[in-house]
Parts: C-alpha cells; structure tokens; sequence
C-alpha cells in the first residue's frame, strides 16, 4: 500500500506543477467569459444612453417651439418639479452633452476591452464555435509569433461556445 500512495502522491505532485505553469483550460474560458460579458454590458450601457440622447434630442427640439415663459414639468431625482420653458432648456442641453461625453468615454473603453480580448484570445489560442475554416490558417500565423514567446501550439487551444 504504501507503494501506491508514494506513485499517487507523485502523481498529485506532477499534476501541481502542471498548474504552476499557466492557468487551466476552465480558468482560461472563465476569465475569456468574464471579459466578454463585461464588453457586452458595455455595449448595452452605450445603447441604452444612445437612447437617452435620442430622448432628449427630440425634448429639446419640442421646447424650442415653445414659448420660454411656458410652464413645463421635469423629474428631478423622481420627483416632478415645475420649472419654465427657458429654465429646463439649458440644463437639458447640458445634460444631453454630459450623456455624449460619456458614451464616447465607453466606447473608448470598449475598443480596449476588444484589444485585451483579441490578445487574450490569441496569447491562449481560443476559438470560438462557428469560426470558419479560413480563420484557422490566420491563428496559425499569429500562433507562430506566440511561439517565439515560450507558448507551446500543440493541441492547447480553447473551443469556446
């Protein structure tokens, strides 16, 4: 028996040493998953404020056929307030620019994220389900530059669905 613990024990030790070199396949498509789905909230953020501008474009455009000393009502912090026509024109002017600034701010984000994703996938060989045949031939072109790098191309690619 203790001819069998010693060979399991060694066994264990390998597998160990194994991890030490570089995360596991699940831990690879974990993090890969993790950083798609942060790109797609993203994406889906800049929608949904992409649809507040368009909200508040189509606001302004009302009120400035309107007469300035009219009454208008604004939710302010959930409670609706009465301000006039030339009080509530500026600060939504305002706001709609505030709104631009930060959609710009994550798009920028964004096309990071896509880099460090395009990297990831290369740096790990992943490949998505459906990719065509032709993509394969140009990962072998990147995966040889990774294999200056001490990365290995021998079968350690990720499929990802």
């Amino acid at each position: 028996m203790a001819a069998n613990s010693s060979s399991t024990g060694s066994k264990s030790s390998n597998s160990g040493g194994g991890k030490q070199s570089g995360p596991s396949a699940e831990q690879v498509v974990a993090t890969f998953q993790r950083m798609r789905q942060e790109q797609r909230s993203m994406a889906s953020k800049a929608a949904e404020l992409e649809m507040e501008i368009n909200e508040h474009s189509l606001v302004i455009d009302t009120l400035k056929e309107v007469d300035p000393s009219r009454k208008c009502f604004r939710l302010v912090g959930g409670v609706l307030v009465e301000r006039t026509v030339k009080e509530v024109l500026p600060a939504l002017e305002n706001n709609k620019e505030q709104i631009s600034k930060i959609i710009e701010s994550i798009n920028t984000q964004m096309q990071a994220k896509g880099r460090e994703l395009t990297e990831y996938r290369e740096r790990y060989n992943i490949r998505l389900v459906g990719e065509g045949e032709g993509e394969t031939q140009g990962q072998s072109a990147s995966s040889s530059r990774d294999n200056e790098g001490g990365a290995s191309k021998s079968g350690a690619g990720v499929l990802v669905s």
